[in-house]
């Protein structure tokens, strides 16, 4: 059943849409991600232009995230007080984001910019999570165990000004380096449509040491209100929020992830992060191939906006 977006001005599947909302919702509810740097390339795949690819995700990844953190929520595995602070960076970095955007597309710059950033984003992170996944495989193969940190010892950058204590996640460090860390991912977010959960839940575990089991419900949380930000942004400013394409994504997007999330709250720790890792470095791969693949038509003309 064929339906015709307005903003994107193409007609697509409807059932489509569907399955892939509900295929991206079921893997943010798993790994705690928001899906965006998985669902933006596969709407643009389909021929959905980049632009109306990042703003329009923001709801469905919203959507995905709702469910997903109620049910954490739920299970007391959702560190309220570290997600506010998540939060806070997270619409800071919103805002500069949808300027940049703003400002690239004014110059006809951002498909460009768009491929190239989520082949060096997703192909970094993809690379360090694979190796420490398999790191990890081999010492259990061994029988040995990652020496734990002693006590008393602390990383430079928790012993920071305005410390803070997380007793959901045992935390007792400064407020500035996650703020940081947030206000890249909000970034990140508004300008490439990525919820930004690939990059926080690795964070979380690896520099702040946050309890794996409370790890992704707090990533959802910051993930559901950074990206309605977002998309009021994107849809007030820009205009390219595509109502009826939201719509199929969150309808499927708000089933899968309640499969997901039940399936993620089982995964081994190990086993975790080597899906997350062959998935992030696949969609990697796909952009590659488009990059440097010879187009269709190798050359054509648009309108800008950088002399108006």
């Amino acid at each position: 059943m064929q339906i015709y977006l307005p903003i994107a001005e193409l007609p697509v599947n409807m059932m489509l849409l569907l399955g892939m909302g509900m295929a991206v919702g079921f893997i943010s509810g798993m790994f705690g991600v928001g899906g965006g740097f998985l669902l933006t390339p596969l709407l643009i795949f389909v021929g959905v232009p980049p632009a109306v690819a990042v703003a329009t995700q923001g709801p469905q990844i919203a959507a995905s995230s709702m469910t997903g953190s109620l049910m954490y929520w739920r299970r007391k595995a959702l560190d309220i007080k570290l997600g506010i602070v998540l939060l806070i960076g997270g619409i800071i970095g919103t805002f500069l984001g949808v300027l940049f955007f703003n400002q690239m597309r004014r110059i006809g710059q951002l498909d460009t910019f768009i491929a190239i950033s989520y082949v060096i984003l997703l192909g970094t992170v993809g690379t360090l999570i694979l190796i420490e996944s398999v790191m990890s495989f081999v010492r259990s193969g061994k029988g040995s165990t990652p020496r734990a940190r002693r006590a008393g010892r602390h990383h430079w950058y928790e012993g920071l000004p305005l410390k803070m204590r997380f007793h959901r996640s045992g935390l007792y460090i400064s407020v500035i380096p996650i703020l940081v860390i947030a206000i890249f991912i909000g970034f990140a977010g508004a300008v490439l449509g990525i919820g930004g959960g690939f990059i926080l839940v690795p964070a979380l575990i690896y520099i702040f040491r946050v309890p794996a089991n409370v790890v992704v419900g707090t990533s959802l949380f910051q993930i559901l209100f950074t990206m309605l930000v977002a998309t009021m942004l994107h849809a007030s400013t820009n205009y390219s929020v595509d109502i009826f394409l939201a719509l199929m994504l969150i309808v499927g997007a708000v089933f899968g992830a309640q499969f997901g999330a039940r399936v993620g709250a089982n995964l081994r720790g190990d086993i975790f992060r080597l899906l997350l890792a062959l998935m992030i470095l696949a969609v990697a791969g796909r952009f590659t191939v488009d990059i440097f693949a010879t187009p269709v038509e190798p050359f054509s003309a648009t309108m800008t906006d950088t002399f108006r």
